[in-house]
């Protein structure tokens, strides 16, 4: 199992690497509250994402919830095809923030 790391890279944009599935997803709850606090607006790179399941869409669902919940516009860039097609599959594509980076 590849480990998932969510890093900084500037104010308000976040790089997240390596395996989304259900066993890396549970150790990125504890993060949301750092994804946000003091944002206008966050955008996360998923260009690193080597691998995702079904959870790791759901993860950008949660944290898409969270962020309308705290009044922070969220952007997610560079999504990898395999979690392209299961947001296509859900029909998820249409509802979350996609954009290029």
């Amino acid at each position: 199992m590849n480990a998932v790391r969510l890093e900084p890279e500037a104010q308000g944009r976040w790089r997240l690497s390596g395996e989304l599935s259900y066993e890396t997803v549970p150790s990125l709850a504890g993060r949301v509250t750092e994804l946000f606090a003091g944002q206008d607006a966050t955008e996360i790179d998923l260009g690193g994402v080597e691998r995702a399941d079904s959870a790791g869409v759901a993860l950008l669902v949660e944290w898409m919830m969270e962020a309308n919940r705290r009044r922070v516009a969220i952007r997610y860039v560079n999504m990898p095809a395999q979690m392209l097609a299961i947001a296509r599959v859900s029909s998820l594509d249409d509802i979350l923030p996609l954009g290029r980076a």
